[in-house]
């Protein structure tokens, strides 16, 4: 099995909360997407890991995606190692996707940091012939995807490019809230996080509120690119509405 688009993140829900419009929008467009969680989200204060996996597979429905995986890294302790750097390899020449959505290189949460770096390494060393790897016990040929887009998460910063994503905000919300353990239940006997207070998913409609207003559109999902980005259609990308 071969897909289109691979977006990695580092806990469940990560991938949702930062770019779930953008990937139901892809799948939308009739690409093949698939999802990645580098964690089980273990150590989260909320939920477990066998709770989080029904979420993350209840989400992954929501959006449409082929297949999501977890990498069953140590929560809390992504370590950019060779071990783990040949665990995406592996992915990344199993389902051979021409574009990568991974996490920001500067992040609140470290996690989310050396996630990033995994990626960038993996992203390289799989396409040199010389790296070795296995699937299923079946030698597997260098891959490399064409290009990998970071998305935002906590911190912010001046996007490459918006993409709109108006018409898929309410899958993206519905995926969120697939993962209920982690946001705002009155009845949950849990401790408060960050995500669990009433207002969190009211900011997460204001940023794509924000980022939408800023390319004329209602919602959208902000990206970074260390390389230049081709266009190949100017009105294609003229997209501010007066």
């Amino acid at each position: 099995m071969t897909v289109d688009v691979l977006a990695i993140g580092a806990h469940p829900d990560d991938i949702e909360l930062a770019c779930g419009g953008t990937v139901a929008l892809l799948v939308k467009q009739g690409y093949k997407v698939a999802l990645a969680d580098a964690t089980q989200g273990e150590l989260g204060t909320r939920g477990s890991k066998e709770i989080r996996s029904k979420e993350a597979d209840e989400a992954a429905n929501i959006l449409g995606v082929i297949t999501r995986r977890n990498l069953r890294l140590a929560d809390g302790q992504i370590d950019v190692s060779e071990r783990n750097i040949k665990k995406l390899i592996v992915l990344i020449r199993e389902l051979q996707p021409r574009l990568l959505l991974i996490p920001h290189s500067t992040e609140r949460h470290p996690d989310h940091v050396h996630t990033h770096q995994l990626c960038k390494e993996a992203w390289f060393y799989s396409g040199l012939s010389k790296i070795h790897s296995k699937h299923a016990g079946i030698p597997q040929r260098p891959f490399r995807p064409d290009i990998f887009f970071e998305f935002m998460q906590w911190y912010h910063f001046e996007p490459s490019f918006v993409v709109d994503v108006s018409d898929t905000f309410d899958t993206k919300m519905r995926a969120i809230r697939a993962h209920s353990s982690q946001f705002h239940n009155p009845k949950s006997k849990e401790p408060e996080t960050k995500l669990s207070t009433p207002e969190f998913l009211e900011r997460v409609e204001t940023e794509a509120r924000f980022y939408g207003h800023r390319i004329g559109a209602e919602y959208g999902e902000a990206f970074f690119c260390y390389a230049p980005v081709g266009v190949g259609n100017l009105f294609h990308i003229l997209t501010h509405k007066k």
